[in-house]
């Protein structure tokens, strides 16, 4: 992986919505088809010089699991109170630098198209016109996901909300890259990353990517088996 060399992995969560899978395991190491979602995402990462993980729930069982990797360098970011998002990455910006870098979520299972994701993002990253940059999925092929879609695209990219439209055609893959400027001056303790994608959509500044490829979130323990059929879809 060349121009982004760092990212964080969101792995906080309580997962409400994945109970009582995620009562004595957290989300992000719930196996799919025979691997823990976060090992399958730290292989995606494996090119990076550093990945932070967060931590708060089950901490322990994330701290483990990390340590029985040699790929990539992994900092841990514990949380004493659970920091949401966007409260979660900023804790963690000591251990991102100044640079660019990536922030994917823990509970999701993709299936790459001919570019890999995080190169799709990479190659469309413009660090002088945007500060965030989403991976999508187009609603109809988003696995698992019930709700209406978050955004529309243009065609150079730029990104506008559903609002008060019934439906929006891409859905957040959980999945982005985003500059540490963003941050400035954002607030204390816990917040989503709707607060920044706000501000950079303010600022004409928040832009996406689809992705081609199959993509499931595994937020509800019936999208375990989605998932695991997804991967065996995969070529």
């Amino acid at each position: 992986m060349s121009g982004i060399n760092h990212a964080m992995v969101l792995a906080a969560g309580r997962g409400e919505r994945m109970r009582p899978l995620s009562d004595h395991t957290p989300k992000p190491l719930i196996e799919i088809a025979g691997r823990s979602m976060l090992d399958r995402m730290l292989d995606r990462l494996s090119g990076c010089n550093r990945v932070v993980v967060n931590t708060w729930h089950l901490a322990d069982q994330i701290t483990q699991a990390v340590a029985q990797r040699s790929t990539p360098p992994i900092v841990l970011s514990h949380e004493t109170t659970l920091l949401d998002t966007g409260g979660g990455v900023r804790h963690a910006l000591p251990s991102l630098g100044r640079d660019p870098f990536f922030v994917v979520a823990g509970d999701v299972i993709l299936t790459e198209a001919q570019t890999p994701a995080l190169s799709s993002l990479e190659d469309a990253w413009d660090a002088t016109a945007m500060d965030a940059l989403l991976l999508l999925v187009p609603r109809d092929k988003a696995g698992g996901f019930k709700g209406k879609g978050d955004f529309f695209r243009a065609s150079d990219g730029r990104l506008r909300r559903r609002g008060n439209v019934s439906m929006a055609p891409f859905v957040y893959a959980s999945i982005q890259i985003v500059h540490p400027r963003l941050f400035a001056d954002a607030p204390d303790g816990p917040f989503s990353f709707n607060l920044l994608w706000d501000r950079a959509l303010a600022a004409d500044r928040l832009f996406g990517v689809e992705h081609t490829g199959g993509w499931c979130t595994v937020d509800r323990p019936e999208n375990v088996a989605r998932a695991e059929q997804l991967l065996k879809q995969q070529p």
